[in-house]
């Protein structure tokens, strides 16, 4: 008897049954680091490019790699909506890439991830991209923004309107824009250009950094055409080159600033979306391009975020997730030598399309998450998006999850369960494709199925496309027809989340 019980006794123990596990900090400190274009390849962790990231590494290394983990979008602005809100973005009329004077895409009604933490408590920051709009419209730059992150949840931004490429190229501070004089006024037009303003067209003279390919004409700025046509302002526009260094800092110092009490920052880092400006410091150093060199910026400032952590100690009280918005692109508008330079890098990872694209490149991203003493270093395999923060976060704070899209994926996060989502919608312009377990299916979409500016396949196709990814992860062989009962399975589960909005039976799937 007293055997059998050292055997119950020794069984109990070594599976951790009598070790006192300590419970999570009810508050941790959360940052999400959220890169612009970051393809699946680009983070060497991942072992499929050439390029090496070793800060983004060295958070992999120490916290859960993530192979199969999603954007909501194949496109920016959409992906950042589905981030914050918890809602799947082709749900929201307008979920587009926005012009840079575009109204506030997010209903401030909605509950959103910095709204839910201000509630328990949290000190609530954004720095860098936003890119979902301001004000309602017709924006006079040079008074208070109304409608803008403040009025999301954020307490304090420091952002861009937009991206990089489009005007203005202005940084703004919560309701104000940084260095603008009176005397000067800050005027931006998406339909016209001011009279007398040169263009990449009237004086391509002017193009003295980079030149433009396609849909890049427009407004000049630093040597450098733009989306967009903006007059004045001359003081507070931005020198491309010192960005990086600009957002590091103000991100260091809301770190600081808020060392001793709970704190959520969106990080929302400009590379390597165009126009590609790396700093001195980085130019030339990776040997791809200037998309290769601000990539390597880009994994610096990952550095100096998590050296600041582990500096003040907030290493062990910090929930650090790294991922992309969507997937990668080398010309996008610019004439910057990212196609010849790129060489045998893979940023795609092997998969295929890319950003705009319906096929896996276009949403599966580099998905990393890190916590000292908390997260063990692994690597999973489990579906998981980035528009299910908003639930896993509600239930690492104690609320309630206010929406039907995110889940609660907060022990896969954590990397105490690998069973991730069942199921996923995804969205490339409104096309949308549906991932379930190992399959994916693409319905039929017109238009060309490469778009042909930026030489990446979109997905499009007049026929249903349906892939195994276990055993085709490239997304090579088309089952939809081989395979009619399986076809017929997942048109069937995309029509009961998608709310048979859509006619499955019509040769192109459209809004009804």
């Amino acid at each position: 008897m007293k055997f059998k019980l050292l055997i119950l006794l020794s069984f109990l123990f070594l599976n951790g049954s009598f070790i006192k596990k300590e419970p999570l900090p009810q508050k941790p400190n959360i940052i999400i680091i959220y890169a612009d274009d970051l393809g699946y390849g680009d983070v060497s962790a991942y072992e499929k490019g050439i390029l090496q990231t070793p800060n983004m590494d060295k958070m992999a290394k120490n916290g859960i790699r993530f192979t199969n983990g999603h954007a909501t979008s194949a496109t920016c602005t959409p992906s950042r909506y589905g981030l914050l809100t918890g809602i799947y973005p082709w749900r929201k009329e307008g979920a587009r890439v926005l012009p840079g004077d575009a109204p506030l895409l997010i209903d401030t009604s909605l509950v959103t991830i910095p709204k839910m933490l201000k509630k328990a408590g949290y000190q609530t920051g954004i720095v860098g991209k936003w890119h979902l709009g301001i004000g309602k419209g017709e924006i006079d730059w040079n008074k208070d923004l109304l409608l803008n992150p403040n009025d999301v949840g954020f307490d304090y931004s420091y952002i861009m309107a937009a991206t990089t490429d489009r005007v203005p190229t202005v940084f703004i501070e919560n309701r104000r824009v940084v260095g603008l004089e009176i005397n000067d006024p800050l005027l931006v037009n998406y339909n016209k250009n001011f009279e007398g303003e040169p263009t990449a067209l009237s004086n391509p003279e002017l193009m003295t950094k980079q030149k433009w390919d396609h849909g890049h004409n427009m407004s000049m700025h630093n040597g450098i055409p733009r989306i967009g046509f903006q007059k004045g302002g001359k003081s507070a526009l931005w020198h491309d080159e010192d960005m990086a260094d600009i957002f590091l800092k103000q991100s260091l110092d809301f770190i600081h600033i808020h060392k001793n009490k709970p704190f959520f920052l969106y990080y929302g880092l400009h590379q390597p979306h165009v126009p590609r400006s790396p700093h001195p410091r980085f130019a030339g150093k990776s040997g791809l391009g200037v998309r290769g060199d601000v990539i390597l910026e880009a994994d610096w400032c990952v550095g100096e975020i998590m050296k600041k952590l582990e500096e003040t100690g907030l290493d062990k009280n910090t929930l650090v997730i790294l991922s992309s918005d969507n997937g990668p692109v080398l010309n996008d508008g610019y004439i910057d030598g990212a196609v010849e330079m790129n060489g045998q890098h893979t940023p795609s990872g092997g998969l295929r399309g890319g950003k705009y694209s319906l096929y896996e490149a276009g949403t599966r991203v580099p998905f990393i998450a890190s916590w000292k003493g908390v997260i063990r270093p692994q690597v999973s395999d489990a579906l998981v998006c980035q528009i299910d923060f908003l639930a896993s976060f509600a239930q690492l704070t104690g609320q309630k999850n206010p929406s039907a899209d995110s889940q609660n994926l907060l022990n896969v996060f954590l990397g105490k369960s690998k069973k991730g989502r069942k199921n996923l919608v995804l969205e490339a312009s409104n096309r949308l494709a549906f991932k379930k377990g190992d399959w994916v299916l693409i319905p039929p979409h017109k238009g060309s199925s490469i778009a042909k500016e930026v030489n990446i396949e979109l997905g499009n196709s007049l026929q249903y496309q349906l892939f195994n990814l276990k055993s085709d992860n490239a997304e090579q062989n088309n089952l939809a027809k081989v395979n009619p009962r399986k076809l017929e399975e997942m048109k069937e589960a995309m029509k009961q989340i998608v709310d048979n909005r859509y006619n499955f039976d019509a040769k192109e799937l459209e809004l009804k």
